[in-house]
């Protein structure tokens, strides 16, 4: 399974083009910049389009035109840029796509597919579990939302190779009774959220450093990150210090920051020492 981050920014990016922070600063003087988090898998799947998207994928030298299964987490607009699936449709000889997610999420996408576009909609709450193409796709409880309790969700995607990956943004903490979906998952890869640094006050609906240093260490105590599994913070906000004093911090918990453009190679055939093999280190 190979996963392109095409973007590793909250919902605002990193830095914020209207803030004038030490950390935004700092991200500003390094060229670093983050935008609106998703990814695509092996070209054939995303998870989340915010409207920066698109055209991340075309600067990171990738196409989306094989992509046959869109999984939405939830229709914050960072998450969500609907206006895709209209470019989608001026292309001729495009082939069925599947947008999976949250209902909520899905009737916002509906105004933008025209009656003949081949675009079908399949609905999913947490604890669902769809075939996707070749992918084994979990649908898990977010600890965030838009309107109501569970209109947002994560997502546990195996490919056709095995490789296994936890897709965790956005949410808050998990309640203790939640562990138990991903118990012995021994994911290769967990992208989780760590949006606030230490700005943990701010909202109960996202992670920072502490509160994402608790996250990881219960998925450790469930078996479903092990040693192999390669843990990559994504959702990056300039609430978080500079990248310098960032990536040790995040080390401690055994992680690392996600990289804008970065290619993730996991599963049998390509599995380093440390279960996932990423393309870009962090600068």
């Amino acid at each position: 399974m190979e996963i392109v981050l095409l973007g590793t920014g909250a919902a605002d990016g990193w830095p914020n083009p209207f803030c004038r922070c030490d950390s935004c600063l700092d991200a500003l003087r390094r060229e670093d910049v983050r935008g609106q988090t998703a990814a695509m898998i092996d070209d054939e799947m995303m998870i989340d389009c915010g409207p920066e998207v698109p055209g991340a994928a075309s600067r990171h030298g990738r196409t989306l035109a094989g992509v046959a299964h869109l999984l939405l987490t939830h229709a914050h607009s960072d998450h969500l840029g609907p206006q895709a699936l209209l470019s989608r449709s001026w292309v001729a000889g495009t082939g069925e796509l599947e947008v999976i997610g949250p209902s909520g999420a899905l009737e916002v996408c509906r105004p933008w597919v025209g009656p003949g576009d081949p675009v079908r909609f399949v609905p999913v709450v947490a604890g669902d579990r769809i075939v996707a193409g070749g992918y084994d796709v979990r649908v898990l409880p977010a600890g965030h939302r838009v309107f109501d309790d569970g209109d947002a969700v994560l997502y546990d995607v195996t490919g056709p190779d095995g490789a296994r990956v936890l897709w965790a943004t956005d949410t808050g903490p998990w309640p203790a009774g939640w562990f138990a979906a991903v118990r012995g998952a021994g994911y290769d890869a967990v992208f989780l959220e760590e949006t606030l640094g230490d700005r943990e006050e701010i909202s109960d609906a996202h992670l920072g450093l502490g509160r994402f240093g608790e996250m990881v260490r219960s998925l450790r105590s469930v078996e479903a990150v092990t040693d192999h599994t390669e843990v990559v913070a994504v959702h990056l906000g300039h609430h978080n210090p500079p990248l310098g004093r960032l990536v040790p911090r995040l080390r401690e918990h055994g992680a690392r920051p996600g990289v804008d453009g970065e290619v993730v190679s996991c599963g049998a055939p390509r599995r380093s020492a440390a279960g996932c093999r990423p393309g870009r280190t962090p600068r």
